[in-house]
């Protein structure tokens, strides 16, 4: 059986309009603050999303450049499907204000499903609009998306992970601190306890999340040429640790 959902955000970004628009339809851009892979193919009025070796294709059902983007999902073989909107204009003073809707079918976990898409897409939306504000219009070189164990709590784990407490805050300072990583500082970006906690360098965004069905992931996104082999190495370490941990 399927549930009807619908998650809705707005924000202002100190951003035009068209690079907005860059950020939501460049495949390369997008992969600079979402997990995953995009590609948006204008001409044919297509998108693909990749994770974890599973693709999905959705057609292109608005195309209206620096103003409304959106795109429907092929239903999968259950009935389900999501789609995403996209509403852009200009905010008087300079910026953008950005207006999402994500909405579709859910399966029979719909609950639990909505429940993190609530989350998920605020703490996305905070990342775009970082990504626009203190990197675009630079491309992630490389990412990192790592999935790890399941877990009841990592809350102080994540947080002491960008060297910050419990009671973490958007805005304060945060230094790396992960076995295996050389230690470098930045500022928390991503606070949405106990989900999501993360911070942005000058070159880096990394996000930690306690997503869906209670399993940790660990991202990275590089705006630089780094060997991304070492920390990959070490995130992966430190996934294992909260398994053992728990």
């Amino acid at each position: 059986m399927t549930h009807p959902f619908e998650v809705r955000e707005e924000f202002t970004v100190d951003a035009t309009p068209d690079q907005v628009w860059e950020a939501i339809t460049s495949g390369a851009a997008v992969d600079s603050w979402l997990m995953g892979r995009t590609e948006v193919d204008s001409a044919s009025k297509s998108a693909t999303f990749e994770m974890f070796g599973h693709t999905s294709r959705s057609s292109i059902t608005a195309w209206e450049p620096g103003r409304h983007f959106a795109t429907q999902e092929d239903k999968n073989p259950d009935g389900t499907f999501m789609a995403m909107e996209w509403l852009i204009e200009s905010r008087d003073g300079g910026g953008a204000v950005v207006r999402f809707v994500h909405s579709g079918l859910l399966g029979d976990d719909w609950e639990a499903e909505y429940n993190g898409l609530s989350i998920g897409d605020r703490a996305y939306m905070t990342k775009l609009a970082v990504y626009l504000k203190h990197f675009a219009p630079r491309t992630a070189t490389k990412s990192v998306f790592l999935p790890g164990p399941i877990t009841k709590d990592s809350w102080a784990a994540m947080t002491a992970a960008v060297g910050a407490g419990a009671d973490a805050a958007n805005g304060q300072p945060a230094r790396l601190d992960v076995p295996g990583i050389a230690p470098v500082d930045g500022t928390v970006e991503f606070v949405i306890s106990p989900s999501f906690v993360g911070m942005r360098t000058d070159d880096a965004i990394y996000t930690l999340i306690h997503g869906y069905n209670d399993m940790v992931f660990a991202t990275a996104h590089y705006f630089d040429d780094r060997d991304r082999s070492t920390e990959t190495e070490a995130w992966q370490n430190w996934l294992s640790s909260l398994a053992t941990a728990d």
